[in-house]
């Protein structure tokens, strides 16, 4: 077993060839489940909302119309606006119960402490910036992720929960008007909905190119859970 921030990782020892490698199970099933039904209904719900936002391109009244972006017809899913909302909505709950399921996991199986993003980790996260950005010097990896990663991840599920609360206020604007209220009406719940989603569009960016300088061996311990010589094992 190895120790990730008071996690105990399991450990073992498989033969490849004529040498044997270490692997850590980094990825139990269920944040597996949930990072891949997550991914295909991120996408199925931006594709989906950018077909709703084209049905009226602005983010102000109705009267007059401005559009303010143009969406091509390719980026989009559902046809119309009619089909575009059965594709979110059907999407969106998914979405949801799949958040539930990953964040009652994470706390009822404690591995939530493995990517939380917590005070000690921030004076980290500048030596990481440095290293990938700057070229910098690699800090010494202790943990299965390093500060960048979980302040990521956890930023990750924040702009999730919000996209959910912009979301219902969209969905029913007049029995949530308290929410409402709070994002500044309906215009700027909108607003605050289309950012979000540009917000986890370039942390899903930023995570494919982080997986791509990481090599082949990370993505396929999303796949199996095991992870094969981390830099964090003895």
């Amino acid at each position: 077993m190895a120790a990730s921030n008071s996690i105990q990782i399991p450990v073992a020892v498989v033969k490849a060839g004529e040498s044997l490698v270490q692997t850590a199970y980094e990825h139990p099933w269920a944040v597996r489940f949930c990072h891949w039904l997550n991914t295909v209904s991120l996408f199925v719900m931006a594709a989906s909302g950018l077909q709703i936002f084209r049905a009226f391109p602005s983010f102000g009244p109705k009267v007059p119309q401005h559009n303010l972006l143009y969406v091509p017809k390719s980026l989009a899913l559902g046809g119309w606006l009619g089909g575009a909302l059965q594709w979110h909505m059907t999407f969106a709950w998914i979405y949801v119960a799949t958040g539930v399921f990953y964040i009652a996991y994470q706390v009822f199986s404690r591995n939530y402490r493995q990517p939380l993003f917590v005070g000690k980790d921030l004076a980290g996260v500048w030596p990481m910036i440095r290293h990938y950005f700057f070229f910098g010097r690699k800090p010494p990896q202790t943990e299965a992720y390093n500060p960048l990663q979980k302040m990521a991840y956890t930023s990750a599920i924040l702009f999730g929960l919000l996209s959910v609360l912009t979301g219902i206020v969209l969905f029913n604007p007049v029995q949530f008007s308290l929410l409402a209220t709070l994002m500044g009406g309906f215009h700027w719940a909108r607003v605050w909905h289309f950012c979000v989603l540009c917000a986890l569009l370039l942390f899903v960016l930023g995570h494919l190119i982080m997986v791509i300088l990481h090599g082949w061996n990370n993505f396929t311990s999303m796949l199996t859970g095991w992870k094969r010589n981390p830099e964090y094992l003895p």
